[in-house]
């Protein structure tokens, strides 16, 4: 099952991500994220967080029309965003897309795309964000990637190092290469290739690639 989990950040083009939205997604609304599937026209099948970014008519009419509300306290420790990523996966998520996820506030938008790397989820998790995709690539591991010929390409390591990374089919090669921690060696590649691989040996990346 796939999981949307729209969250309270900017969403920069609504029509982008609608026609991206399958009828069989199971959606979530990340408390004040619910405002942008229903301006999608989309009625989520559930809502989590302490709800205090959506006024209470809202919420009455969505529980009304048979929406799940999954409230939790304000002084919880954790973000609406970790709780919907939870939910998603405790009702059989095996794949979660996050949109909505970034703008507004530095320190949410950090955490929201960062949360990607906070743990080895059991659920594949991607952010959507424009014609962008992000997601973690650990090692050992590869990620195999699919978009037109000069679409851009980014790692950026999570790790203190990131070892034995490969690059086949994008324009800036890397053999069994290290990049360290802050390094931005990896920023800005391109796919030479319609089809390009990244693999790794040990580390954690974020790798950043225009959506397919």
């Amino acid at each position: 099952m796939r999981a949307v989990i729209a969250v309270n950040g900017v969403l920069h083009d609504p029509a982008t991500v609608v026609v991206q939205l399958r009828p069989d997604d199971y959606l979530i609304g990340a408390d004040g994220g619910t405002l942008h599937l229903l301006a999608m026209g989309r009625l989520p099948h559930v809502v989590v967080g302490d709800l205090d970014s959506l006024p209470a008519e809202i919420l009455d009419d969505l529980s009304a029309q048979g929406v799940r509300i999954e409230r939790h306290r304000t002084d919880k420790d954790q973000t609406d965003l970790e709780l919907a990523i939870e939910r998603a996966i405790a009702d059989g998520a095996t794949e979660v897309i996050l949109i909505g996820a970034l703008g507004g506030r530095l320190d949410q938008t950090l955490a929201n795309l960062l949360i990607l790397a906070q743990r080895a989820w059991t659920a594949t998790i991607r952010l959507v964000e424009g014609d962008q995709i992000a997601e973690i690539l650990r090692g050992p591991g590869s990620l195999t990637l699919h978009g037109d010929v000069g679409a851009t390409v980014s790692l950026i390591p999570l790790s203190a190092a990131v070892t034995g990374i490969t690059y086949r089919g994008l324009r800036y090669p890397l053999e069994n290469a290290t990049l360290a921690f802050g390094s931005t060696r990896g920023v800005s590649n391109e796919l030479s290739e319609t089809t390009a691989t990244i693999s790794i040996d040990e580390g954690m990346a974020l790798i950043i690639s225009t959506l397919r």
